[in-house]
């Protein structure tokens, strides 16, 4: 199957008669304002036996987007702060710049409030492609930093661009690290970018056999991700934003559906994509259907399997 243009799938929205208004309603007010807890439990491979860890994640925030005011914000952050992480894993699209819709919004208000996030071993950001696309100022320079750069470096809260940081828990050693945006910059032509990445200087800043968890923004790269490390984690599909019967219409990537959404396996090497919490409307509208707004719950450790929630749901 071929993903459906933007247009395509709009039109097939209208069409489907005075049932399609109401699913088109409830995808458009209702389920982009829900949020669930989205939780997955393994030990991946060169995982340290005793090293339990619990990381929450909360990717592709778009604050400003009609269904994420500053307000809904803040009650992400303080349910995530409920499920008692060890860490905050924060992926990028922090706030948003949506010219089909006119909307805009601060990144400096949006990370002051993600400060409020609670973590034993703190909360670690990377920067998505809007900390990019958004900056006009990098855009026309074609470098950074960028103004979000700016404003976490006023924070506590560490940004890791193509670099590595040592964490201990439970006199366990692991390494957490961060890749640039792979779509940093939009080039003329039809789809064409430049990134910021640097995987192999990124790994090279590993300096011991502690397993490695990589955090990316764009979950393309896994293809080029080696067994070296134990877990990426990637956001930016936004599951597709619509998702029926395990499969998206359209998905922000190379690889379609193959890299759109969940726990992914590939030759022993682990993937986990989430399905974001805001919407975009580039692509296709500002919905969510069959793929609610999500907090991603990872526990890793050998006990890992037997606890937490799967899934839970509120409102």
């Amino acid at each position: 199957m071929f993903p459906l243009s933007r247009r395509a799938f709009l039109g097939s929205l209208a069409g489907v008669g005075a049932g399609g208004i109401g699913l088109g309603g409830y995808a458009f007010a209702v389920e982009p304002t829900s949020v669930r807890v989205q939780h997955y439990a393994l030990t991946p491979p060169g995982w340290t036996p005793g090293l339990r860890l619990r990381i929450a994640i909360l990717a592709d925030i778009h604050a400003g987007m009609p269904a994420m005011p500053i307000e809904r914000v803040q009650e992400i952050v303080a349910l995530t702060n409920e499920l008692r992480p060890d860490l905050v894993m924060l992926l990028g699209d922090y706030s948003n710049t949506d010219r089909f819709l006119g909307v805009t919004a601060e990144w400096s208000e949006v990370i002051t409030i993600l400060t409020a996030l609670k973590a034993p071993l703190g909360r670690i950001a990377i920067l998505g492609n809007h900390e990019w696309w958004d900056d006009r100022k990098a855009q026309q320079s074609r470098k950074g930093p960028t103004i979000a750069n700016a404003v976490f470096a006023r924070t506590d809260i560490p940004l890791l661009e193509n670099d590595a940081l040592r964490l201990v828990k439970d006199g366990h050693p692991f390494w957490v690290l961060g890749l640039g945006s792979l779509i940093a910059f939009r080039l003329p032509g039809h789809s064409r970018f430049q990134g910021v990445d640097d995987l192999p200087g990124t790994l090279a800043k590993l300096t011991d056999n502690a397993p490695a968890l990589l955090m990316v923004h764009e979950p393309d790269i896994f293809p080029k991700v080696p067994s070296r490390v134990s877990l990426t984690l990637a956001g930016h599909t936004h599951g597709g934003q619509v998702r029926l019967f395990g499969w998206s219409p359209v998905v922000p990537s190379k690889f379609g559906n193959r890299y759109a959404y969940g726990h992914i396996v590939e030759d022993g090497r682990h993937l986990i994509v989430s399905g974001g919490l805001g919407t975009v409307s580039a692509g296709i509208a500002p919905v969510r259907l069959g793929m609610p707004p999500e907090i991603v719950l990872v526990e890793l450790g050998d006990e890992a399997a037997t606890s937490g929630l799967r899934g839970a749901v509120s409102g």
